[in-house]
């Protein structure tokens, strides 16, 4: 579950890092990491509780764009995610529904290559 945690954290470091519109406010690389790991968190959370809600309720939409509604799930969880750590002060935010687009997929990919890369590796060492 840790693993799965900081994966979802160096996706959004990525996509952070990537576009332009995704901010993280300036600070020393302490400050930045830690407000990285707090936006995971919201994003964890918001990923269990509310994404499962959006695909319930968009589900014939997810069916008949052959699952490209997705994209649009992931971007509205991003800017969800980025209201959210707007209202806690955090720092970090995204601008617009491009970039929330875009920020989706990277941070799906990122994902997704590094939770197989670390369940290749946990099912090596069992």
């Amino acid at each position: 579950m840790l693993l799965r945690f900081l994966a979802s954290a160096a996706a959004l470091a990525v996509a952070t890092w990537a576009l332009p519109g995704i901010v993280l406010a300036d600070g020393d690389l302490g400050s930045r990491s830690i407000t990285l790991l707090v936006v995971a968190a919201i994003f964890g959370v918001v990923n269990s509780i509310v994404k499962p809600l959006f695909k319930f309720v968009s589900a014939p939409l997810i069916l008949l764009t052959l699952g490209l509604f997705l994209l649009v799930i992931n971007a509205a969880l991003l800017l969800l995610v980025s209201w959210v750590a707007g209202q806690l002060n955090l720092g970090w935010s995204v601008t617009d529904w491009g970039s929330a687009i875009w920020g989706g997929l990277i941070v799906s990919v990122v994902s997704f290559i590094l939770n197989a890369f670390f369940n290749k590796r946990s099912e090596n060492h069992r």
